[in-house]
């Protein structure tokens, strides 16, 4: 019998706020399954050219399984997608839950984090 889906968050460590962040693979496949659904492809047309099987991929985009980044490259190549377009879509999903909080030092140093999201998408741009 096939197990109710939802989307997970994580409450962030030390956080006494209730605001919780989803996890990188469901924005992974949320951000893939929009790509696919803008195409208007089919599981099978997208992990035939992936070369994973449409019942992986759907995995993937439900956020079942946490991808290797070389199949995370072969998928999105098959979207016509790099993995840097990926990645900056996926740092856009996951943006609104974060609220782009301003970076905090790094566990166990006062230094703050090399590169926040604002950097990031920044840099993507």
């Amino acid at each position: 019998m096939p197990e109710h889906h939802e989307s997970r968050h994580v409450a962030p460590r030390g956080s006494e706020d209730q605001s919780h962040e989803m996890l990188w693979r469901d924005a992974v496949g949320r951000c893939l399954r929009r790509a696919r659904h803008d195409r208007r492809e089919t599981l099978d047309e997208v992990s035939a050219r992936a070369g994973v099987s449409p019942q992986y991929l759907s995995e993937i985009e439900r956020g079942r399984k946490e991808p290797s980044s070389e199949v995370l490259a072969a998928v999105g190549g098959a979207l016509d997608l790099t993995l840097l377009d990926l990645t900056v879509s996926v740092a856009r999903t996951l943006q609104p839950a974060r609220r782009l909080r301003p970076a905090r030092p790094a566990l166990g140093s006062a230094a703050p984090r090399a590169i926040t999201t604002q950097a990031m998408l920044a840099l993507a741009a």
